[in-house]
């Protein structure tokens, strides 16, 4: 069987009728069934207890890219260069992420993900990488597609993230004004840029709790270290699931088998 995956979406409006939806870029699920996943798109709520209904029927967690985070989780006043917050999405992650670090469940955090996973730590954020770090080269190449390639990164040897990608100098896109300021409490900075701005990060206490700040779901399949990352994921999701639920979920019988 094929691990559950949450990937928590975001509120949005349709194209030409402006109704209210919730929905997520195609890219992460794909990236996510490419590797052997099963992903579950989950609709924003600031209701625990719908949350924890949820949270039973998944094996693992992906934290996509987005809007930014509402600063007062760290502490701080908004800056007009960011985002205003979508209170749902925000008290949706944070949930399942805590959750996820105490239950041991796999994370793989990507652009917003990796900052959801460093203020779920106790962590900060640079607001507005060109405001604050001014001394940083650029780091959002928007509109440009996401096979653009904007950076090398530096990668730690010896870290989970170099072991996984094989590689010291992965390539990668780059779409985002925020970054990681003050590490949260057990999480460790393992790969980055030039200018120093964090692009990967983990938490060795953790059986698989990664995070990126680049866009590997928009690399896959072509970039064989991004798939390679997915596909560490999916099966430390697959890993989790037959050790904590090996019997709860029987094989169904397809229609036409």
């Amino acid at each position: 069987m094929r691990p559950v995956i949450g990937i928590p979406c975001y509120a949005a409006e349709r194209a030409g009728n402006n109704r209210p939806i919730f929905g997520n870029n195609r890219s992460y699920a794909e990236a996510v069934l490419r590797a052997g996943g099963a992903p579950v798109l989950l609709p924003p709520v600031e209701d625990a207890e719908v949350l924890e209904a949820v949270w039973q029927t998944l094996d693992g967690l992906l934290l996509s890219g987005g809007a930014d985070l509402a600063p007062a989780l760290y502490g701080e006043a908004p800056l007009p260069e960011t985002d205003v917050p979508d209170p749902a999405r925000d008290f949706t992650e944070m949930e399942l992420t805590r959750w996820a670090l105490e239950q041991e469940v796999p994370i793989l955090g990507i652009c917003r993900g990796i900052q959801v996973l460093n203020v779920a730590l106790g962590g900060t954020l640079y607001q507005d990488l060109p405001s604050q770090l001014p001394a940083a080269g650029r780091h959002n190449y928007a509109p440009l597609d996401g096979s653009h390639i904007a950076h090398t990164l530096e990668v730690r040897p010896g870290s989970q993230f170099a072991e996984i990608i094989g590689t010291a100098s992965p390539r990668a896109n780059s779409f985002h004004h925020q970054a990681i300021k003050e590490l949260g409490a057990g999480l460790e900075v393992v790969a980055w840029t030039a200018d120093g701005v964090a692009e990967a990060a983990e938490v060795p206490a953790h059986p698989f709790a990664l995070a990126v700040q680049y866009h590997p779901e928009a690399l896959v399949p072509a970039d064989e270290p991004s798939a390679r990352l997915f596909a560490a994921f999916v099966e430390a999701c697959r890993e989790r699931m037959t050790a904590a639920e090996p019997a709860v979920r029987p094989r169904l019988k397809v229609v036409g088998e």
